[in-house]
């Protein structure tokens, strides 16, 4: 795949999964053992723990959509930075929905074989999420 392929083959994913919240086609996207390399300790793996992690995120987040902002790729793996935008409406992580709405930014890599994401590591601006749910200040 050229450097072009891999990023739309991304923007498809994002547009598809986090834009559409079309969770019946994560498997022409993800690998069946995709790797979460940012997943807490012990938490599952593979394509359904990814299908339970936007099923958990889209019921807090209904309206939860990405802007990607750019895009880069070396060899197999592309970084994307995107803003993830939607508003608390379900309960998430523990914390009761709130009715804010909410942005932080995200950076993701992923890597992709075979034409199917294999590994994703993510950062986020985790600390900004917690102080728009007013966790802290």
């Amino acid at each position: 795949m050229s450097s072009d392929e891999y990023k739309a083959l991304v923007l498809r994913y994002l547009d598809q999964i986090q834009t559409k919240h079309n969770l019946d086609v994560l498997d022409q996207f993800l690998s069946a053992g995709i790797t979460d390399h940012t997943a807490p300790p012990g938490a599952p793996k593979g394509i359904d723990a990814s299908r339970q992690f936007f099923k958990a995120l889209f019921r807090a987040f209904p309206d939860m959509r990405p802007v990607v902002h750019d895009q880069a790729v070396e060899g197999n793996k592309v970084w994307t930075y995107k803003t993830m935008k939607g508003t608390h409406l379900g309960e998430y992580m523990g914390i009761a929905p709130t009715g804010k709405t909410i942005e932080y930014a995200v950076i993701d890599i992923v890597r992709i074989q075979a034409g199917r994401i294999t590994d994703h590591w993510a950062v986020g601006d985790r600390l900004s999420l917690m102080k728009q749910l007013g966790l802290v200040s």
